[in-house]
């Protein structure tokens, strides 16, 4: 996908979730945290360098209205979303890591990472996460 445009104005979802054009790339990921509300914005910030960080060659996108990223543009190991009164990571293979991301899913593959404004970021964990997940078959997206 070429040619993504940022659009004129951003309206938040239920819950403070951006509403962003799907798109391919490092630009529209970097719109959607400019326009993570509040303290969300750094933490969003903060996610997407760990993973790239973490895999250099990661590919992002946004797909309904959230960041995810892959190793490949086909496949997906992880995403983010905004909530209320959280940021959630979504490890889309997170049952297969170890240990296991606290909050499981419908889908049974699917694990995540809940965090609030108050929390301690464990970033010594959440690399560790990355880097496995990225190692993993992705979800294909």
């Amino acid at each position: 996908m070429t040619g993504w445009k940022p659009p004129a104005e951003v309206q938040l979802l239920s819950g403070g979730n951006p509403q962003i054009p799907k798109g391919d790339g490092e630009a529209p990921v970097r719109f959607y945290i400019e326009h993570m509300p509040e303290w969300k914005r750094e933490l969003g910030a903060r996610i997407d360098q760990l993973i790239v960080d973490t895999v250099p060659d990661v590919h992002r996108k946004v797909r309904w209205n959230q960041p995810f990223y892959g190793v490949d543009a086909g496949t997906v190991f992880a995403s983010f979303r905004c909530f209320t009164k959280k940021v959630q990571i979504a490890f889309h293979n997170g049952a297969s890591l170890d240990p296991e991301p606290p909050k499981s899913s419908k889908h049974p593959q699917v694990r995540y990472l809940d965090i609030h404004e108050d929390d301690d970021l464990d970033e010594q964990q959440l690399t560790s996460w990355i880097s496995q997940a990225s190692e993993l078959p992705g979800e294909v997206l």
